[in-house]
């Protein structure tokens, strides 16, 4: 089984049309997030999957996606109402 890292996705997307793709499309590879930041645990395949993604969805010239891997050393720290990421058993991505 392929080894999963958590990666923070973020979007800031121009139209709105684009923004509900976006969010459709970061909603399957989610475990948690909040509007336009999500935290997923991703493996190689999935994250490249994603990036092809997004790439269909977002305009070059408008709109931003950043996808940034943790460091699986480092500690998740939360705050609030905020709940801690956790790796699920399994993945329903459709």
């Amino acid at each position: 089984m392929a080894s999963r890292q958590l990666y923070l996705a973020a979007y800031d997307i121009a139209s709105a049309t684009r923004l509900r793709q976006a969010l459709y499309c970061l909603k399957k590879y989610a475990t948690g997030g909040q509007k336009s930041v999500f935290e997923c645990y991703l493996t190689k395949t999935e994250r490249r999957k994603l990036l092809r993604e997004m790439e269909g969805i977002i305009d070059a010239e408008e709109d931003r996606f950043l996808l940034l891997r943790l460091d699986p050393r480092s500690r998740v720290r939360t705050l609030g109402i905020a709940v801690k990421p956790v790796d699920p058993a399994f993945f329903y991505v459709g």
